[in-house]
C-alpha cells in the first residue's frame, strides 16, 4: 500500500513545505496575463534520473523556445504567468518554482535557468488526483489575473495512489479550469505491471477536460522535448479549441 496515511513523517514534511511555498507567494495584484499556466510534473520512481533529466529539459528548452515565446508575445496582453510543480504519490506535491510572469525572452531564459539550478527529488506511486488538486490550489493563489486557466499534467503512469482522478478534473472544469495532458507512452510497465488501459487512452478518459482540452502523446522520453515544444505553442495560443487532440 502507498505510505499516503495522513500521520506519515513524510507526509507532515511535504504539506507543511507545500503550505508554506503557497504561503509565501505575494498577494494577487491586478496585473493581467493572456493565461495563468501550471505545469504539473510526475517524479514518481518509475522516472528514473535520465528520463527526469530529459523532461526537465525538455521544458526548459521548450519555454524558452523562441516560437513558444513568440506565442506569449502575441496575446492580447503579451505574457503568461508560470508555475512549476513537480508530484508523485498522494503524500508528495511540490511548488518547484513559484509564478513568474513570462513577457520576454529574457523572462523565459530566466526561468528555464532557475529551473535547472532547482533540486528534485523521487518517490513512490502515482497520485494525478493529487497533482491536480495541488494544482488547482496553486491556481488559485496566482499574483496575476488569467484570461484563461490551464493546468499541463505530464506523466508515465496511471494514477494509483489517493483517490480516482475523475472527481478532481471535473471540480475543476467547472470552476472554469482547463487541463491538457501529456502522457508519455514508454515499453516499460510501471513497477513490473502493464497499466490496465492504454495511457493514451487513460489520459483522455480521465484526465484532460475543459472547453478546448486536448493532449500530446510523447511516445517515449527522448521524444518528450519535441512534444512539449508542440504542446506549449498549441496551448499558449489558445488553440485547443481547433480539436480536442494533438
Amino acid at each position: 500500500m502507498p505510505p499516503a496515511f495522513l500521520g506519515s513523517p513524510l507526509r507532515r514534511r511535504t504539506l507543511l513545505a507545500g503550505a508554506a511555498a503557497l504561503a509565501a507567494a505575494p498577494a494577487r495584484a491586478e496585473e493581467p496575463v493572456d493565461t495563468l499556466l501550471v505545469l504539473a510534473v510526475d517524479i514518481s520512481r518509475s522516472v528514473d534520473e535520465d528520463e527526469a533529466r530529459l523532461q526537465r529539459l525538455g521544458y526548459r528548452n521548450g519555454i524558452s523556445d523562441p516560437r513558444v515565446v513568440q506565442g506569449m508575445l502575441a496575446g492580447a496582453l503579451g505574457s503568461i504567468g508560470l508555475a512549476y510543480v513537480e508530484w508523485a504519490g498522494s503524500e508528495y506535491q511540490r511548488l518547484v518554482l513559484p509564478w513568474r510572469r513570462i513577457a520576454s525572452q529574457r523572462d523565459a531564459t530566466e526561468w528555464a535557468e532557475a529551473l535547472a539550478e532547482a533540486p528534485r527529488q523521487s518517490l513512490s506511486w502515482t497520485s494525478i488526483s493529487g497533482a491536480l488538486e495541488f494544482s488547482g490550489r496553486v491556481l488559485a493563489q496566482a499574483p496575476f489575473e488569467g484570461t484563461r486557466r490551464v493546468i499541463d499534467v505530464s506523466g508515465d503512469g496511471v494514477n494509483n495512489s489517493g483517490p480516482p482522478p475523475e472527481a478532481v478534473r471535473d471540480r475543476l472544469v467547472a470552476d472554469g479550469v482547463v487541463i491538457n495532458g501529456l502522457p508519455i507512452v514508454n515499453d516499460r510497465p510501471t513497477f513490473g505491471r502493464a497499466p490496465p488501459v492504454p495511457l493514451d487512452q487513460y489520459y483522455r478518459d480521465s484526465v484532460i477536460g475543459g472547453e478546448g482540452a486536448f493532449m500530446i502523446v510523447a511516445e517515449d522520453f527522448d521524444s518528450f522535448g519535441t512534444a512539449v515544444r508542440r504542446k506549449l505553442i498549441r496551448e499558449i495560443a489558445g488553440a485547443g479549441g481547433a480539436g480536442r487532440f494533438g
